[in-house]
């Protein structure tokens, strides 16, 4: 199994399955409670962000290729080490591409810019490869501080807390460390 296929098995494990809480903005076509059609959430794949699709009949395969282009290619995970890839590729689906790639370059010491992860922030990245430990402890640190600012950090605080405190023991496994 490649390196996107046990990341995309890590990150919609902590996606789960069809979810559709309408105190959830994601879950919603207009992408806030009670705008638009309450479509819920599949695999990580929100009606917020595809609110044309029909979340309820996605597939495991569907949300694989939507993970793979949608996310994956944008964060360049093929070139990001291992656990940074898994770390980078979480923060995307759950918070956004261009968020995890503004935690990602802040992390590294690249310029913070629009959160596009180009050369200047894999050089970073290459230039942090002795210190991938404390990179990712500073992107997920900067992450949870972004969540705890959400006013859905109320009812969603438990489980984003879990889901962030068990990404270094998950991306330590990608490399098979202990």
């Amino acid at each position: 199994m490649g390196i996107f296929e046990q990341c995309f098995a890590v990150v919609v494990g902590e996606e789960g399955g069809f979810g559709n809480d309408p105190n959830d903005p994601g879950n919603w076509t207009g992408g806030a409670v009670g705008a638009g059609e309450c479509r819920g959430t599949k695999y990580g794949i929100s009606a917020k962000a595809y609110p044309s699709l029909d979340i309820a009949a996605l597939t495991l395969a569907d949300a694989q290729a939507i993970y793979r282009r949608d996310y994956w290619q944008r964060i360049r995970g093929d070139d990001l080490p291992p656990p940074v890839a898994l770390v980078v590729f979480d923060a995307a689906v759950n918070s956004g591409v261009e968020q995890a790639g503004r935690w990602l370059e802040a992390a590294s010491g690249a310029p913070v810019d629009q959160g596009v992860i180009g050369p200047e922030t894999l050089a970073a990245v290459q230039a942090a490869s002795g210190r991938g430990a404390e990179l990712i402890v500073d992107m997920l640190m900067s992450r949870l501080v972004f969540l705890a600012s959400l006013p859905e950090w109320r009812d969603f605080r438990d489980g984003w807390t879990r889901r962030i405190l068990g990404l270094p023991f998950k991306a330590m496994q990608l490399q098979g460390g202990a």
